[in-house]
């Protein structure tokens, strides 16, 4: 029994002062059910992608969705967290459920409020997704974590500064077309490149243009069992998903080599009897540009310490053989951490339907997502395409 995704509503990112969780969940949900052509009284249940750990002071919000439509009144609502891939975890669940004979109908948010503290309390509340007792203990951020994959890297295989750099640019460049995108301004590569006051070093050799962005934000997902799908106006079908997760300290593991995104990407490729050359596009979780140029690497772009190599040949760019991160990734588009891969699901669904707008690529058959929790710990490689 498969499942699909028959309807989307996706809110902007950015900073919502006027929003709360409750109100960012409500302004997607609603819109998410109609664009399905479906209400609550047809919904069999729902899961939100959310992960707080101190952003706003309610811990326990799996009940907002419900105030999306009045029938969604006792149905079953659960609140999903894995990190970073919060959004993916909650839509996995309702998969699961679907496949399971449990549901027929699903909706699926994924939201976060970010920008309610400050930026110390965010920074805060993202470093205890590390392995607190060995990293966040001792002082080490996530942009400090990623930082040190990068030196590692630049170790073993040069100096790739240039490299995110170019990446960087080529996200923000991508996220003008993006009506989404919390930052729609194109940056340039010199920008990005060149160490400056409004561009500082954030934590070396990270620098501001390399590290993704605060935001608020929600997007909504409607589910359904794909036999019944043939019904809806538009249906994008789960052709494989895989959850691969590694251990939590980083002490335990190399993250520079990135192997379960890599054993994701594999196991998900196997499944959909597919190969990365068949895929038109791609979205990858760049929370940092070192982790978009390492999952270049893991997805079998390139092979290690050569991703470079698929931006100067213009690969990954949208008129490249695999465009990634159309949209701006989460560098350009923002990264409010439970909508992230909710996010990321619904642009390649509005690829794959021709409904990508300014971004729609030309003939888009088959689209890869990965989305990450921690550093590359929870990894999720869903391949979509639209229901025959």
């Amino acid at each position: 029994m498969g499942v699909c995704i028959v309807g989307w509503a996706h809110g902007q990112f950015g900073r919502h002062d006027g929003l709360d969780l409750e109100g960012l969940i409500d302004s997607v949900g609603r819109r998410a059910l109609d664009h399905a052509g479906v209400s609550g009284q047809d919904v069999d249940a729902a899961w939100l992608g959310n992960l707080n750990g101190g952003f706003i002071p309610d811990s326990f919000c799996s009940s907002f969705v419900l105030n999306t439509d009045p029938a969604l009144r006792w149905k079953p609502s659960t609140r999903v967290e894995n990190a970073c891939a919060s959004g993916s975890a909650a839509i996995y669940s309702a998969c699961d459920a679907i496949e399971a004979g449990r549901a027929r109908i699903a909706l699926v948010v994924g939201a976060e409020k970010m920008t309610a503290v400050s930026g110390d309390d965010v920074t805060r509340a993202l470093a205890n997704c590390s392995y607190v007792k060995e990293e966040a203990n001792s002082g080490m951020t996530f942009p400090g974590i990623f930082a040190k994959m990068a030196r590692e890297y630049f170790e073993r295989y040069g100096d790739h500064r240039a490299t995110l750099a170019k990446i960087a640019a080529k996200n923000h460049r991508n996220g003008v077309r993006n009506p989404y995108a919390q930052l729609r301004k194109d940056l340039g590569f010199d920008f990005c490149n060149i160490v400056s006051e409004k561009n500082p070093i954030i934590a070396e050799p990270l620098r501001k243009t390399d590290c993704s962005l605060v935001s608020d934000g929600a997007v909504a997902l409607v589910l359904a069992e794909e036999s019944a799908s043939r019904s809806f106006p538009r249906a994008v079908r789960f052709r494989a998903r895989v959850q691969v997760n590694d251990l939590l300290p980083m002490s335990r593991r190399d993250a520079t080599e990135f192997e379960g995104p890599r054993r994701a990407w594999s196991a998900a490729l196997k499944a959909a009897g597919c190969r990365l050359q068949d895929l038109s596009l791609a979205e990858v979780h760049d929370c940092f540009t070192i982790a978009e140029l390492l999952s270049y690497e893991a997805m079998g772009l390139a092979d290690r310490g050569a991703g470079a190599r698929v931006l100067d040949e213009g690969t990954v760019y949208p008129d490249g053989r695999l465009p990634v991160n159309v949209s701006g990734g989460l560098k350009a588009k923002g990264h409010p951490i439970g909508a992230t891969g909710v996010s990321m699901h619904a642009l390649c669904a509005m690829q794959l339907t021709g409904g990508a707008g300014d971004m729609q690529l030309r003939d888009a058959r088959l689209a890869g997502v990965f989305n990450m929790g921690g550093a590359a710990v929870a990894n999720y490689v869903s391949i979509l395409e639209p229901l025959a």
